[in-house]
């Protein structure tokens, strides 16, 4: 009985304590913090867990094959399966500038070259020649510069020829297409078109170029012939042929008067003999070009040393690198760290039985030339023959050791060789070769030789 009557007595207090919150509660103003919060309506809450931004990423990054889009088919062929499809690669059903898409869209769903090689007997090369062809042709219908008719010659057998000149711009690519069509070139011509008249702008400011116009697909061509010819002796007869080639595809009359004058070895008193004599002896400075080792039809293979080095570095430098096989192996008659690869110009050409080493500057500064702020703290490779070590020239360049077999090694002019009574040097300078640039910028003229 009195353990009820606490507990009632309990709960009374309870509910009296809880009346009394409620009373404050109820009596709070009306702007208090606590209505305000009571007053806020609260979001439900959820059991979903969303994802982090972290996982999805992850799910993101799974890799996937890369597969070309699939170019637009023709209407003919846009209700055809698959089997559809490799009959007419199989047949030849059509030219092949309509089936060409066709091979776009089975790589797309997963058939691979040689699966296609072997299914439709169209080799890999033939399939990329036609799908670069196709689209190099869709260009040419949508460029306003374009001839009909130039485009219609290219409809049977024309796939290899534009592939060609896929690497020039539109404007170009129909100047080039014309060309062809009107000389009818073969592949082989269409890519020496295509790289003459993508090299041309390169070579503003190289002597002659300003006698070309870039606007005549011809200019272009004859400029990359002309500029072939002075990479050979006056008297070759290569350097007669390139000439010749060049005279055959020029457009403007100030070009073949150049061209006709450097033929006839005679000209306006600029380009005469006696400057072909001078340049003779003047040692090459070329500036490389950005992809001009990857465009080269032949290279050269070479071994490197250091300038401080000295003299037993070029001792050590392999003598003889040859190629063999029908891969063309490079091999050396021993082990080197060092080497480069030049395009095959006709001053290195001849160092592939032998003798040649490229030794490498820091700085131009050790060459006997002006100096200005273009190249004085520009790194440089000089290329230099082994077998030719007498001082003949006095006009001629050579290589020589820092004295007594030790120092580092300089570039030094035959007079003052031959004024010192020096008769032997490391070898012959043939060439000077300037690292690539973005942006074009002058070239070493003759009145920079000191």
């Amino acid at each position: 009985m009195l353990s009820s009557t606490i507990t009632n007595a309990n709960s009374l207090s309870s509910l009296s304590s809880i009346a009394h919150t409620t009373s404050i509660f109820l009596h709070q103003p009306r702007d208090s913090p606590l209505r305000l919060f009571l007053r806020r309506r609260l979001n439900p809450i959820s059991a979903i867990i969303n994802p982090s931004s972290s996982s999805l990423a992850a799910k993101q990054q799974v890799y996937q094959p890369f597969r070309p889009p699939p170019s637009p088919l023709p209407p003919q062929y846009r209700s055809l399966d698959t089997e559809g499809k490799l009959n007419i690669l199989s047949n030849r059903l059509g030219l092949w500038f309509e089936y060409a898409p066709l091979i776009s869209s089975l790589l797309q769903e997963g058939f691979t070259p040689p699966v296609l090689e072997e299914i439709t007997g169209i080799s890999g090369v033939q399939q990329n020649s036609f799908i670069v062809g196709a689209q190099v042709r869709e260009s040419l219908l949508q460029s306003n510069d374009s001839d009909p008719d130039v485009i219609a010659s290219f409809d049977t057998g024309g796939a290899e020829l534009l592939y060609e000149i896929r690497l020039l711009s539109t404007e170009k690519r129909a100047a080039a297409a014309k060309y062809i069509v009107e000389n009818r070139l073969d592949s082989k011509g269409a890519q020496d078109l295509a790289r003459a008249m993508k090299d041309f702008p390169r070579r503003r400011g190289d002597k002659g170029w300003e006698y070309f116009d870039y606007d005549f697909a011809g200019d272009c061509l004859a400029y990359m012939y002309y500029r072939l010819s002075r990479e050979y002796n006056s008297s070759t007869e290569r350097r007669t042929a390139a000439l010749e080639e060049a005279l055959k595809v020029v457009v403007t009359e100030k070009a073949r008067d150049l061209i006709v004058g450097d033929l006839e070895g005679k000209g306006d008193g600029k380009d005469g003999v006696e400057e072909e004599i001078g340049a003779a002896v003047k040692v090459p400075v070329v500036r490389m070009k950005i992809g001009e080792v990857a465009e080269a039809t032949t290279v050269v293979v070479m071994p490197v040393c250091k300038a401080g080095e000295g003299e037993k570095g070029v001792g050590e430098a392999p003598m003889e690198v040859r190629s063999e096989g029908e891969f063309g192996v490079v091999v050396a008659e021993k082990g080197w760290s060092r080497w480069v690869v030049l395009p095959g110009w006709e001053p290195v050409a001849g160092l592939v039985k032998g003798g040649g080493v490229v030794v490498a500057f820091e700085d131009a500064r050790v060459l006997p030339w002006r100096v200005n702020r273009w190249y004085k703290e520009e790194p440089i490779l000089v290329v230099a023959d082994r077998s030719r070590r007498e001082v003949v020239a006095g006009d001629g360049f050579y290589l020589m050791g820092g004295g007594d077999g030790g120092g580092d090694l300089k570039v030094e002019r035959g007079n003052a060789l031959m004024e010192m009574g020096v008769k032997e040097s490391l070898g012959t300078v043939l060439l000077v070769v300037r690292p690539p640039r973005e942006t074009e910028d002058d070239q070493l003229s003759d009145e920079d030789w000191d």
